[in-house]
């Protein structure tokens, strides 16, 4: 892997690799836009095949999320770490106070998360060495449990979706296919009940699709017959590459909105439900409430404010819908269109600020 050809081409900032003998810490931090402000984005833990393997990883996660927090209105760059180990049995306390001081080291450049394989114990510890994180525990000053927020999240730009693909956005009487009704789809759930939608679920568990039956009276239906379902709104709420060759032909749902990250199998796909005239919400923007929240801790967790800023998500995705009709592309595009065109705004000011100053010291 050619490392500076690689950032050259996206234009990363900086990657940091960080190495503590001791409790055996293995980590790569990569930073890819600080123009809107900080870089934010979890820490991630796995066991990667190779080091190459989970750098390509880090850098293509932090520029996700230059893209998620662009797009969701922050004033927040991108970045992302990933710890090479197995988060099962490699995690030790000395790990993650280690990791605290590097990312103390950075000075504020780099802001930290959970993400897979890491939790709320592990910010915790990073906190002992560094105000960089957010995500501690409440004790700590922590936003608690992001899982319902990301829902409403989801359920405000579901709504969004609603209102361009049939003309208003109540969901009364809506059918919603759900895949997976893990804890942010079950609390999605909640949110379609009250409404007065009605649910179709599933998932690999059989206790969570028990579990919303007796909740919110939905009906259940094989793993694979969740594509094909009688649907106004599908919402994929599990895994990502689910639209795909195989499944796009068994699609009757107008709207795609859920909760699954890289919802897309490749970018032909979001080019052929837009063909098809399917409403898609992308999903790195509709599910950008967990990040919203978790950001509204930087200046002091007031839950009011963080939950109101998660409601503008509707009006982002239904700008995103006025970017693809204005530009005649697909959504998916239209919401990197929406996060460049502000990145390159910012960018844009500070360039006409700094030569500003700079014409006024000439003068001097």
């Amino acid at each position: 892997m050619e490392i500076f050809k690689y950032m050259e081409n996206q234009d990363y900032e900086q990657l940091v690799i960080c190495q503590d003998k001791a409790s055996g810490l293995k980590a790569i931090i990569a930073i890819h836009d600080t123009t809107l402000g900080p870089a934010l984005g979890g820490t991630r833990m796995w066991t990667y095949a190779s080091e190459e393997e989970a750098i390509e990883d880090a850098l293509r996660l932090a520029r996700g999320m230059t893209y998620k927090n662009a797009a969701a209105g922050l004033n927040l760059g991108g970045g992302k770490t990933v710890i090479i180990g197995d988060p099962r049995k490699d995690k030790n306390d000395e790990m993650f106070r280690a990791f605290g001081r590097y990312i103390e080291g950075l000075n504020g450049r780099y802001i930290t998360a959970e993400d897979v394989g890491t939790t709320e114990a592990d910010m915790d510890l990073i906190h002992l060495e560094t105000d960089y994180v957010t995500g501690t525990s409440s004790g700590a000053g922590s936003s608690g449990n992001p899982s319902p927020v990301t829902a409403f999240g989801i359920y405000q730009g579901m709504k969004a979706a609603a209102k361009e693909a049939f003309g208003n956005d109540s969901l009364v009487g809506k059918t919603v296919a759900v895949q997976g009704v893990g804890n942010v789809a079950f609390a999605l759930c909640q949110y379609l009940h009250d409404e007065g939608a009605k649910l179709i679920v599933t998932d690999i568990s059989e206790e969570a699709i028990q579990r919303a039956v007796n909740a919110f009276g939905a009906t259940a239906v094989g793993i694979d017959e969740i594509y094909g379902q009688e649907a106004d709104i599908f919402a994929p709420c599990a895994l990502g590459a689910i639209i795909n060759d195989e499944t796009i032909p068994q699609l009757k749902a107008k709207v795609i909105a859920g909760s699954a990250n890289n919802q897309l199998k490749n970018p032909e796909h979001g080019d052929r439900i837009h063909e098809m005239g399917i409403v898609y919400a992308p999903d790195y923007v509709i599910n950008s409430g967990g990040v919203i929240n978790v950001a509204d801790e930087l200046a002091g967790y007031n839950r009011e404010r963080a939950m109101k800023r998660v409601e503008g998500i509707y009006d982002t995705i239904s700008k995103i819908f006025e970017i693809s009709k204005r530009d005649n592309i697909p959504s998916y595009l239209a919401a990197d269109r929406l996060a460049e065109e502000r990145i390159a705004r910012v960018a844009k000011s500070r360039s006409q600020f700094l030569q500003t100053e700079k014409n006024v010291l000439s003068q001097r």
